[in-house]
């Protein structure tokens, strides 16, 4: 299992990273930005009717590791225990293969990895009025180890800049995302993974500014997720981002009822 190359040793080719998006007990793609944590609502563009150990089989078996299992729903919510109880079903069918996030803290990271996830993906956690909090960081990587470690950058634009954003992309902090806070961030994880939160879902091109700027840095692997809708798209990315960054692509995916051919993004990037 890859858990990080050093820069050095990276093969510069862009890789197509799966997600299984889970939200009231269902896997799902929704619009980035649309989850409300009051009546456990969101804009959905598809709600699969198999589960989530459906996909999972199909990542393994097309060898596509590094994918992403996101669970939706906060704790608390009447929903989170299905969430978990779907995640953990494709965990188990592809253990080490797939990555777990949503809502991941020092207290539970460790029931997720003993499920079978290679990594954790932490967001909110590592935030505390709106800064990265060192001294939560740090609790993370004890927790888990840096090679373990995902961080979640997921940004979204404000007066020309992008911020990171967190829980569940309705908060913004006070970091923009930048080559240097990458950079700052490398030696405590082993991957970063960001969405275009304002593009997220909607198949209609993605961030491009974004994609130049994740392009500029070289450092640990990373994988991109919002607005990719065809294949035009697609190529316009590995160009932007010089072929240094992953992807994630969603709703836009025939999997989930969009136009793009799964089969067809495998040969073109596998």
């Amino acid at each position: 299992m890859d858990f990080g190359r050093p820069e050095a040793d990276r093969e510069e080719t862009m890789r197509f990273r799966p997600c299984i998006d889970i939200h009231n007990g269902k896997v799902k793609q929704i619009v980035g930005g649309s989850l409300e944590d009051a009546g456990d609502r969101a804009r959905e563009n598809f709600v699969a009717e198999q589960g989530a150990g459906f996909f999972a089989e199909l990542y393994r078996k097309d060898g596509l590791e590094g994918g992403h299992v996101i669970l939706l729903n906060p704790q608390g919510s009447p929903y989170y225990e299905e969430d978990k109880r779907q995640a953990a079903e494709a965990l188990s069918v592809w253990p080490g293969g797939l990555q777990a996030g949503g809502g991941i803290c020092p207290e539970n990271a460790e029931e997720f990895l003993e499920m079978g996830a290679s990594h954790v993906i932490v967001t909110s956690y590592v935030f505390r009025d709106g800064r990265i909090c060192e001294e939560r960081l740090d609790r993370m990587v004890r927790a888990v180890g840096r090679e373990r470690l995902v961080l979640d950058l997921s940004c979204r634009k404000r007066d020309g800049v992008y911020y990171v954003v967190t829980d569940r992309w309705q908060k913004f902090t006070d970091e923009p995302l930048t080559a240097e806070l990458l950079s700052h961030l490398a030696g405590s994880c082993a991957e970063f993974l960001i969405h275009g939160a304002d593009v997220e879902g909607k198949a209609a091109g993605a961030e491009e500014e974004l994609l130049k700027l994740l392009g500029s840095y070289r450092g640990n692997p990373v994988t991109y997720a919002g607005g990719i809708g065809t294949y035009g798209d697609l190529m316009k990315m590995r160009t932007l981002c010089r072929d240094r960054v992953d992807v994630t692509i969603g709703s836009a995916l025939d999997l989930f009822g969009g136009p793009m051919e799964y089969r067809k993004i495998l040969k073109l990037l596998k």
